[in-house]
C-alpha cells in the first residue's frame, strides 16, 4: 500500500512505485470511479469507448492563468 496526500486544490501525486507497476507515464489518461466505498483508478488506453470523452474533460482542467503559473516551475 502506498499513501499520498490530497492538496487544498484536490491534487495528488501517484507514488512512483504505483506509476511503475501500472505502467503510467507522462501524458497518460487515468479514469476514476466509485465502486461501493472504494475509489478505483485505472489507465485509459486509446480505443476504449470512454477514451475521447475522458480526454476532453482532462484537457480543459488546468487552463487558467493561475494554474499555468502554479505549474510553470515544475
Amino acid at each position: 500500500m502506498e499513501l499520498a496526500k490530497i492538496t487544498a486544490r484536490g491534487q495528488t501525486t501517484i507514488p512512483k512505485n504505483i506509476r511503475e507497476a501500472a505502467n503510467l507515464g507522462e501524458g497518460d489518461v487515468i479514469a476514476f470511479e466509485i465502486r461501493g466505498d472504494h475509489l478505483v483508478v485505472h489507465k485509459v488506453t486509446p480505443g476504449q469507448d470512454d477514451y475521447l470523452q475522458g480526454l476532453s474533460q482532462v484537457l480543459s482542467e488546468w487552463i487558467s492563468p493561475e494554474d499555468e503559473e502554479a505549474w510553470s516551475d515544475l
